[in-house]
């Protein structure tokens, strides 16, 4: 007769564990409270002072090398937070800073930003996504973790207008990608859109709205056009990726 084993039970967690969990969660919620907090007190005065774009260049002239400081903030809290849109500073920075600086600035805060999110996920996983990312919008490029090309694919996205960055950035943190690898891919891959983007601004500044027109429509076109490329181009890897995924998991039940 076959006596049953008892299973095993689970042990409690240690007090080390329980420590390492407990300051884990209040630094995650202290980082929370610095990225909302941080956004009303830096990010919504700016965006309102940006409506006076004359008393914006002046402020920001006036002010250096603290507004750049204040401004990098701003562009590094947009993407942590990834509900601010970007556009309107990438703007700002060309219209109070010049085309090439301003681009510099965004660029380095955005690839900043993007360095902390991926060492955050690194660090943290899913607890701190979903402080500001839903797992849904997360699984909309989950497509990149199986994807034999994902660090060109990843880089190409950058490139395109359209495509959920901020998203993006913060799944990357999920797959093996190296370090070097994804500063590199975000630094390079998001400074044509911003230099654009800041090249308006600096028309805006010089009174040259015919450039500032034609920088603008290309700027809605190039969104639209890439916003339907990552669409359809989604939808193909996705199915792909899916197949790939289902097919791993039976060769592992096997």
């Amino acid at each position: 007769m076959r006596t049953k084993k008892n299973p095993e039970k689970k042990q409690p967690a240690s007090k080390e564990t329980i420590r390492k969990r407990v300051f884990a969660i209040l630094l995650l919620v202290a980082i929370f409270s610095v990225v909302i907090v941080l956004s009303f007190l830096i990010c919504k005065p700016m965006l309102e002072m940006a409506e006076n774009p004359a008393d914006f260049r002046a402020y920001m002239h006036d002010k250096k090398p603290w507004s750049i400081i204040m401004f990098m903030i701003c562009m590094f809290l947009q993407v942590v937070a990834a509900v601010i849109p970007g556009g309107p500073f990438e703007v700002a920075a060309g219209y109070a800073f010049g085309t090439v600086l301003g681009s510099i600035i965004a660029d380095v805060a955005m690839t900043v930003g993007s360095l902390f999110v991926f060492l955050m996920v690194r660090k943290f996983g899913m607890r701190f996504v979903e402080l500001f990312v839903s797992k849904d919008k997360l699984d909309q490029v989950k497509f990149l973790k199986y994807s034999p090309k994902r660090d060109l694919i990843t880089f190409i996205l950058f490139l395109i207008p359209g495509t959920p960055k901020d998203i993006i950035t913060y799944f990357i943190g999920f797959t093996d990608m190296k370090l070097p690898v994804w500063i590199a891919i975000t630094f390079i891959g998001r400074f044509p859109a911003i230099f654009l983007s800041a090249i308006g601004g600096s028309a805006l500044n010089n009174g040259n709205y015919i450039r500032l027109f034609i920088i603008g429509a290309l700027i809605i076109v190039t969104f639209l056009v890439g916003s339907i490329c990552y669409y359809f181009w989604h939808m193909k890897h996705a199915a792909a990726a899916k197949e790939e995924a289902k097919a791993n998991e039976d060769a592992e039940a096997e």
